[in-house]
């Protein structure tokens, strides 16, 4: 029996310290694997209870589970095999059902293979020196891998082909050779699913990127048929002689449709939300070659296809349900809602199926780390609903093996892989095997209320106020709609950091002095607000990356498609500019628009970006310094803009995206200017990425230019007629670019207003989630999905009595011109004087014994489009990037933690995600 990705077949204060403490120290428990007894869920509370948390630390173990970076905690049903590799984003059972061959991303490896017996990692093969097996690029597509028939040749899918291998006894793989499918001008085949024909001679290739269906001579390598298909096909099974290919991105667009774009290719979408609205299933006739292709409508976003005993089950991750086909007739005859949390209608993302012999249909909900459990007798009668079965971090792949059933979870334990460094980042990612004997009926019933625990789902999470009469404002509501002291919410996104990296230096909060990159000199703004309006030393970013990162901000989620994703982003990466990546349910800036509130958006999600000749850092530092001084329009006009018409028509289209040339303090006038002008909307949205490093100063020079830009909005915004009824929350998009001594998820968070608690080391569990949420209950936005209206808002940041007092912005006391090549033609930087008491700025002096090293970095630098027109985000190797901003920010004289010596780029070890041209 093969098993591949989602599918499972069986047919073919201001004026002190840090004064006072909110929470208690907890200290760090290893991981483990026990099952604990079954808590009933809670009883009906006007917020949901993410409180449950209390003061855990991500990767704590308590009586609930291991707490992880998402608002959840996980403790599995059964036995757990943690595969400390990367995540996985496919996997397939071997025919005699030995074996589990998992492709992995994150980990600088693109295959595991699993003994079943052994219950052990037997072989890995990747690009990394730790494989078994070395192949060149360990890029992998969100489908496969795939076993013959016989067992004998295991196809795993890749960017523009398969890395085929032969099966050798003992269940490992050798022999590697490539099957190339040409890409089609700038469309990739980033291949899905690959299906062989029962004698093996031929494999059947959903080719996601070019949208159709090939035959593949599997002695040759040559295509022998292409069949058209719909957007973004995915998964492919074969059932007699019928091919049935879950296509992601829907039907063609047809005249009259609005669309969007989706990887070269406009599909139909909603104008708001930007998400695709069509989902099919096509059929490809293999008896009658002349037919034409066929398609089944479906829900949005159909996924994985399972095939069993005249049924074809389709799980829709985007409307959170199950097709279920009749085969014969092709014909939808059943679809199975999979919202087990009445509270919330989107956001479970089912992607795996299978159908055990005793009837009972189990459906992997990704997002709620469970699985879906449903009694099932045949394609025509309804299904009943027993209950969820907990698993580890987003189920994906579900089978039986024998009596067993067998579970792939692609994030496993989080990002909790063992390292010989001083901390954890986001790159050390896991993922895990489960396995375990189906329970009866009644326990699965009982396992229900621990997912809901698990999750904090309980009742009444989301209450909507019925009477908006004189109910006093309070800043954080307890009903949606009832009035809110604030009107003004700010949000500013910034790049990167983890807590430690900035705040280690506090000695009030729970940091590593150790791990302070960014500490006092080179971000005084951002540690004189922690003095001014508290220090949350418990708070965590979700995503790895960017393209994680921003979905979790604008979406409250990082939907499906991205999530398997991870392995390959050619097809799109922060998604601005895919249909596929936007959820249903809309955004932070549609759900305000729905509320009727108003929105202005400063570059956060905007996909492009277009620059005047001469617009260099330089010349656009000493444009702010003209702009601050006579109060003139820019002389570099940049014009950035989003694909999206809502966010679009909403957008300071001045105000410039993602793109390390250029200094946030840059930004910083050029929505001052518009402040003046204008005021605020009520939800207004930045993107202030200079801290992400990489641009033309050194990494301690930019983080400086972004705190002193982030300074200077407080003091304008605190100093304006508008901030009696505001709110400024900081946060980063993720923390990938650092270590944490407690969670590489672990990020600097601030809360900025009259109405925020004053001076206190805040240290309860808080998420990126809960600060959304907190955001909509200020401004009587609806939840997106199950994940935000789980989240408890923020109340006890905030107090009833305001606090006027306004922040004053500090000048910077690191160079912002440090590391420049050229200096600009108004002369360098000189900053203010330094803390005598914190730890030096650095100077950006390069000593003589390490200038052979830091020029390599520069000339690997040069080629990480970090600036410019194409400038991405995240481009560079997270390993290479965080070397490089350490040892900047150490003046080239301490090795990266947990290492003995300045490293070239080439020799940084540890972890690594896909190459350059194929990461994002």
């Amino acid at each position: 029996m093969q098993v591949t990705r989602r599918r499972r077949r069986d047919e073919e204060g201001q004026s002190g310290l840090l004064g006072r403490r909110i929470g208690r120290r907890v200290s760090r428990i290893t991981a483990g694997t026990t099952v604990v007894a079954v808590v009933a869920t809670g009883s009906g509370i006007a917020f949901a209870s993410t409180r449950m948390f209390g003061t855990d630390q991500v990767g704590q173990t308590t009586d609930k589970g291991l707490v992880v970076s998402g608002d959840q905690y996980v403790n599995p049903i059964g036995q757990r095999l943690v595969i400390n590799n990367g995540k996985i984003m496919s996997s397939s059972l071997s025919p005699d059902g030995t074996h589990v061959a998992a492709s992995v991303t994150d980990g600088g490896m693109a295959l595991a293979i699993v003994d079943l017996k052994t219950w052990k990692v037997q072989q890995l093969v990747g690009n990394n020196a730790a494989a078994n097996l070395r192949i060149p690029g360990n890029d992998i597509g969100q489908e496969g891998p795939t076993y013959s028939p016989d067992g004998s040749q295991l196809w795993l899918g890749q960017t523009d082909g398969y890395r085929r291998f032969t099966v050798n006894p003992d269940g490992t793989v050798a022999n590697p050779t490539f099957v190339s499918i040409a890409a089609d001008g700038p469309k990739h085949a980033l291949v899905g699913e690959a299906v062989f024909s029962p004698d093996g001679s031929t494999v059947y290739s959903a080719v996601n990127g070019q949208n159709r269906v090939v035959a593949i001579n599997t002695a040759t390598g040559a295509i022998q048929q292409s069949w058209t298909v719909g957007n973004a096909p995915r998964d492919l099974i074969k059932v007699g002689d019928k091919l049935y290919v879950s296509n992601e991105g829907g039907r063609p667009a047809k005249p009259g449709d609005t669309t969007m774009n989706s990887y070269n290719t406009q599909v139909p979408a909603n104008p708001s939300t930007g998400a695709t609205t069509t989902g099919t299933v096509s059929v490809i006739d293999l008896a009658n070659s002349a037919a034409a292709v066929t398609s089944i409508d479906v829900g949005l976003h159909p996924t994985a296809l399972y095939a069993k005993n005249g049924a074809l089950f389709v799980t829709n991750t985007a409307t959170n349900d199950i097709s279920v086909i009749d085969t014969a007739k092709n014909k939808v005859v059943q679809t199975i809602a999979t919202r087990p949390w009445p509270e919330a209608s989107v956001g479970y993302e089912p992607d795996g199926v299978t159908l055990t012999d005793d009837g009972h249909l189990l459906v992997t909900l990704g997002r709620a780390n469970a699985i879906a459990v449903y009694r099932y007798q045949n394609p025509l009668e309804p299904v009943s609903y027993v209950g969820l079965l907990p698993t580890d971090y987003f189920p994906a792949e579900i089978t039986t093996v024998g009596d067993d059933v067998l579970v792939s979870n692609t994030r496993g334990i989080d990002a909790r892989r063992p390292t010989t460094a001083a901390g954890h980042g986001t790159h050390d990612t896991t993922s895990s095997l489960q396995r375990f004997k189906l329970p009866d009926d009644h326990a699965i019933r009982a396992g229900t209320a621990k997912v809901f625990q698990q999750n904090g789902w309980t009742k009444n999470s989301v209450e909507v106020a019925k009477d908006k009469g004189n109910k006093l404002p309070v800043p954080v509501p307890q009903r949606l709609g009832d009035p809110s002291t604030i009107k003004h919410v700010f949000l500013i996104v910034k790049e990167n950091r983890t807590y430690d990296q900035v705040f280690g230096d506090i000695p009030e909060g729970n940091g590593d002095p150790a791990l302070a990159q960014y500490g006092e000199n080179v971000t005084p703004n951002q540690h004189a607000l922690t003095k001014q309006f508290g220090l949350y030393d418990n708070t965590y970013d979700i995503g790895t990356n960017s393209a994680e990162g921003h979905n979790w901000l604008m979406q409250a989620d990082n939907p499906e498609y991205t999530e398997s994703s991870a392995g390959e982003y050619l097809r799109s990466y922060d998604t601005e500019d895919d249909a596929l990546g936007h959820q249903r349910s809309g955004t932070i800036w549609s759900g305000a628009q729905d509320a009727g509130k108003t929105v202005r958006d400063f570059g956060e999600f905007q996909q492009f970006l277009t620059k005047p000749a001469g617009a260099s850092w330089q010349n656009l530092y000493c444009d702010t310094k003209n702009m601050a001084a006579t109060g003139a329009n820019t002389a570099y006009p940049l014009i950035s803009s989003s694909p999206i018409p809502s966010l679009n028509d909403v957008s300071v289209h001045g105000f410039p995206k993602f793109d390390t040339a250029v200094p946030d303090i840059y930004r910083y006038e050029i929505w001052k200017q518009d402040f003046e002008k204008f005021g605020p909307a009520n939800l207004n949205m930045f993107w202030l990425s200079s801290d992400h490093t990489g641009g033309p100063p050194n990494g301690a020079a930019q983080v400086a230019d972004n705190d002193l830009a982030v300074g200077k909005m407080v003091d304008t915004i605190s100093h304006s007629k508008y901030w009696k009824d505001s709110a400024i929350f900081v946060v980063e998009d993720d923390s990938q670019a650092g270590l944490d001594h407690i969670d590489g998820h672990r990020a600097p968070i601030q809360i900025i207003s009259p109405w925020a608690q004053r001076g206190a080391v805040d240290s309860h569990y808080y998420s990126q989630i809960t600060m959304i949420r907190t955001i909509e209950q200020m401004l009587g936005i609806k939840p997106m999905n199950q994940k935000d209206s789980a989240a408890t808002p923020m109340a006890g940041a905030f107090t009833k009595e305001p606090d006027y007092r306004p922040f004053t912005a500090l000048p910077n006391r690191t160079s912002l011109t440090a590391g420049l090549t050229a200096l600009p033609s108004c002369g360098a930087d000189v900053p203010a004087a330094q803390n005598p008491l914190a730890a030096a700025a650095p100077t950006a002096t390069v000593p003589a014994d390490q200038q052979d090293v830091a020029a390599k970095w520069d000339s690997w630098k040069s080629q990480q489009r970090l600036t410019g027109p194409d400038a991405r985000a995240d481009f560079a190797n997270p390993a290479q990037m965080n070397h490089l901003s350490w040892y900047e920010a150490h003046d080239w004289t301490k090795p990266y933690p947990g290492e003995d010596m300045i490293v070239a780029p080439e020799n940084v070890p540890g972890a690594l995600i896909p190459s350059a041209e194929n990461d994002g």
